[in-house]
């Protein structure tokens, strides 16, 4: 705590330095002061960081940004750089998280899961001891592709519920989607059905005010994850939500790549087509996701989970074997950089091929590792990307590592159709991740995220026939044509690399 007050005061230093030094008609020995202090600052900055032991990587590229950019780089270190805050920030949350996961596992029998074969069970003794959330066998999943079938999907649920809705959304916009889906919460608590509702306060910064009146009136109970007001001095406004959770009944579950707004649908100009996938649960992983809302709710509203949420439901003597599915959350509430681990194991498991499509493609070390290493040793590795990305610097910063993959044999794919969101990872054709989680830092140690992990179920089918439908509408990228690519492109991407620690 002390440390974080005394970082905030030397930004007011700094400032206060540079415009001594620059904007001011103080005398020449007035300014080396100031000059000395900002010296000194900043020696202390490189110093703690240096102690922090991180990557060499990682302390270097901070030093340079602190060094290049007067106050601005110590201000985007500041809050983008300390990823170590996490420990504290979220310490709390973790340790009461972790102590209500270890309480229902605790309760629920391991599952038998010797009919998965060779690479499932490869990734399978990994998942089950590097999670406390379980892998379920009664559970069922179905893919929908993109806003049109998820919506209509999500909106016939919702109609139906009969004992509560709990929701939560990175971005839920208050337009023509929103306000549809708002009517029916409001419809639905209106007849006495509980709905709680979440919404990140950053990516949701532009709901109306007269919806959450609506809301609140009508019964509904809706909060803010991490409101910013309170959070630009704790530095709480960098972690953000970018869970998307529905929960009906505790019978059904919706989670994936779509938030709620009218560009999910396509009907955004600017954007265009949106390419995306979602998924329904049914069955026992229903449970495991709705705890992951549920905790969240406890912790931005200080409710303690309800008791008769706290029951898995039983599979029945008669529920089909289709494979099995985990449900994984990762963020500053769980153990750091765990949905890197999991796609690193789930990649070191492949035998046949890697199937990805991420819209940000900034993958860590050893990801790096794991498609370079498999491409190199015949695996088929396929990396699927937007043409045309919403971030200059993560445009630039993915393409940076395509020489190092087209070199070792891996294929990429520039997906031409629209803007590309989905988060899916294929492996084998039997092994399959989806959920909101991209292939970047931010995802990785930033952001609270929940993916599900299929094995071997019916639906990766699905998501097999769906990417090979995109790579009709994708360009495969010459390793002659963009080794030939100019200087200046060239210059744009290492520029954009050096910050791919922070994107």
């Amino acid at each position: 705590m002390i440390k974080r007050r005394l970082e905030f005061i030397f930004v007011f230093i700094l400032m206060a330095c540079f415009y001594i030094v620059l904007f001011t008609g103080y005398s020449q020995n007035f300014k080396v002061s100031a000059i000395l202090i900002y010296a000194v600052i900043i020696f202390i900055s490189m110093y703690s960081l240096m102690l922090e032991n991180r990557s060499a990587q990682h302390t270097l590229m901070w030093m340079y940004v602190m060094l290049l950019f007067p106050v601005g780089g110590y201000f985007f270190y500041l809050f983008s750089g300390q990823l170590y805050l996490k420990g504290y920030l979220y310490k709390s949350k973790r340790t009461r998280d972790r102590d209500q996961w270890e309480k229902l596992m605790r309760k629920e029998e391991s599952r038998d899961l010797s009919f998965l074969i060779e690479n499932q069970q490869c990734f399978a003794k990994y998942a089950k001891n590097a999670s406390l959330t379980p892998i379920t066998t009664a559970s069922k999943a179905k893919i929908l592709k993109n806003g049109e079938a998820t919506f209509s999907e999500l909106k016939k649920e919702l109609r139906e519920a009969k004992k509560f809705i709990h929701m939560e959304y990175y971005i839920f916009r208050s337009d023509r989607l929103g306000r549809e889906v708002i009517d029916i919460l409001v419809e639905k608590a209106r007849q006495g059905v509980e709905v709680l509702f979440i919404f990140d306060a950053a990516g949701s910064m532009n709901i109306a005010a007269a919806d959450l009146k609506n809301m609140h009136d009508a019964g509904i109970k809706a909060a803010p994850f991490s409101p910013l007001k309170y959070g630009f001095f704790n530095q709480k406004f960098n972690f953000r939500n970018h869970r998307k959770i529905v929960i009906i009944d505790g019978e059904i579950g919706f989670v994936g790549g779509l938030n709620v707004g009218v560009e999910y649908l396509g009907e955004n100009d600017k954007i265009g087509f949106w390419r995306d996938t979602h998924m329904m649960l049914t069955g026992e992983s229903v449970y495991t996701l709705h705890n992951v809302f549920l905790l969240d709710w406890e912790y931005i509203s200080g409710e303690k989970v309800p008791e008769y949420h706290q029951a898995m439901k039983k599979p029945q003597e008669d529920d089909e074997l289709d494979g099995a599915i985990q449900v994984v959350p990762s963020g500053p509430d769980t153990q750091q950089g765990i949905m890197s681990d999991f796609y690193y194991t789930m990649m070191s498991c492949a035998t046949k091929s890697i199937w990805i499509a991420t819209p940000y493609f900034v993958p860590d070390e050893a990801i790096r590792t794991a498609l370079r290493v498999a491409a190199a040793k015949g695996i088929e590795v396929r990396i699927m990307v937007p043409e045309i990305n919403d971030s200059y610097l993560t445009q630039y910063a993915s393409r940076s590592y395509y020489s190092e993959l087209l070199r070792n044999g891996a294929e990429i794919y520039s997906y031409k159709k629209g803007f590309l969101h989905q988060k899916v990872i294929i492996v084998d054709g039997n092994i399959a991740s989806i959920g909101t989680a991209n292939l970047d830092m931010r995802s990785f140690h930033l952001n609270f995220e929940v993916n599900v992990f299929l094995f071997g179920t019916s639906s990766i089918r699905d998501l097999v026939a769906h990417y090979e439908e995109d790579l009709e509408d994708s360009e495969k990228i010459s390793a002659v044509q963009y080794h030939k690519r100019g200087l200046w492109e060239r210059t744009k991407e290492s520029f954009a690399r050096l910050f791919s620690g922070a994107l």
